[in-house]
């Protein structure tokens, strides 16, 4: 049986790292991250390009289930509606495949410093902090298993996850 691992959190609580780490940790493992299929310069959020965004996440995430080579599959974005989810899943054939849906949570001030430290390496923008912290509660209502990120590193994290 595969396992779908859809990972979840606000933008910089470490839905990448931790993905990237899970995928080392995991047997046969890959890893797609939701911002590789909408990366664009200007980035345009409009209907057409949102449903782009999801046909193509979708088309990997199934050509991944499909493919024999692959055990396990990560994906990760910022999925901050239970909608976005849903119509992730649902567009799956998850016939023989456990989902596992998981959020990433964080405090608005372990936040705020990891951003911070984003924007002085010159990896993310200003703009950032306040469009993030604005999701954090979010994702207290979604429907999926909450790991908290605070004061942990990235190998507590993913042992976490690896227990589900």
């Amino acid at each position: 049986m595969k396992t779908i691992y859809l990972i979840g959190g606000t933008m910089g609580v470490g839905k990448t790292t931790v993905s990237q780490q899970l995928k080392k940790e995991l047997p046969n493992s890959v890893f797609l991250d939701g911002d590789w299929c909408w990366d664009a310069d200007p980035f345009q959020v409009t209907e057409e390009t949102k449903a782009m965004v999801m046909r193509n996440i979708c088309f990997l995430l199934n050509s991944f289930l499909h493919c024999t080579a692959y055990k396990n599959i990560i994906f990760c974005w910022v999925m901050h509606e239970q909608s976005i989810i849903d119509e992730i899943i649902n567009s799956l054939n998850t016939g023989d495949a456990r989902v596992i849906k998981i959020s990433l949570m964080i405090d608005e001030t372990n936040l705020r410093k990891r951003l911070s430290a984003d924007i002085a390496r010159g990896i993310r923008s200003n703009d950032v902090i306040d469009r993030s912290v604005a999701r954090i509660n979010m994702y207290q209502i979604l429907d999926t298993i909450k790991v908290d990120t605070v004061n942990k590193n990235i190998c507590e994290i993913v042992s976490e996850i690896l227990t589900l």
